[in-house]
């Protein structure tokens, strides 16, 4: 029994090489800049309607997000967020393969997530061959300003990485990463809130 062939679209999905120039999936980005452009350019006061605009877009979202304007993304449908996510300005999201973001993850100006890669051979980036691969993003996460995000990673819960890094390898869970490429700086304790609420004169 012969098999089916696989389209382009099956192919970036199941992380295999594809060719993003095939039509359906440049109808499908058209569809998702489409969207993208009319949430760009609303009124600064028409939260409720930039908020169904992402609905539409994402493949899940929770009932509780924030996103700033300007953002962009390829797709969209391979976004998923959980509950309470918030981004500051110019998140851009290359969402070739999926993208879980979950609860409380907050992201500086910035931020980029890249799941799409290209051959380093010449002779096969040339015929506009392209992978991806997806990032995970674990709970109570805060990314900050400026920060990317390579194909494949998975970044663990209740980890905090500094502006401008670049993370090129999973980080693991309870941890402040920074640099690049990133690497674990540290583990985060019970100490870092007691400063908070000792420096800052928080109620415990």
């Amino acid at each position: 029994m012969q098999q089916k062939q696989l389209s382009e679209k099956d192919k970036m999905l199941a992380g295999k090489a594809y060719q993003a120039g095939d039509s359906e999936l440049a109808n499908e980005r058209l569809k998702a800049r489409e969207i993208v452009f009319e949430f760009n350019n609303l009124a600064p006061k028409q939260i409720k309607a930039r908020k169904q605009l992402i609905k539409k877009l994402f493949g899940k979202t929770g009932t509780m997000f924030y996103v700033e304007p300007p953002f962009r993304c390829d797709y969209g449908y391979n976004i998923e967020i959980d509950e309470h996510f918030y981004s500051n300005f110019n998140l851009t999201i290359l969402d070739c393969a999926k993208v879980k973001i979950g609860k409380h993850a907050f992201f500086g100006p910035n931020v980029a997530l890249y799941t799409a890669g290209h051959p380093l051979h010449s002779h096969l980036r040339d015929q506009e061959h392209e992978w991806a691969q997806p990032i995970t993003i674990g709970h109570s996460v805060w990314l900050g300003g400026n920060v990317v995000v390579n194909p494949g990673v998975t970044i663990g819960n209740n980890v905090v990485i500094g502006s401008g890094s670049v993370v090129t390898k999973d980080i693991p869970d309870n941890v402040f990463a920074a640099g690049n490429p990133c690497k674990v700086i540290r583990e985060i304790t019970d100490a870092d809130k007691d400063f908070y609420y000792k420096n800052f004169t928080l109620e415990q």
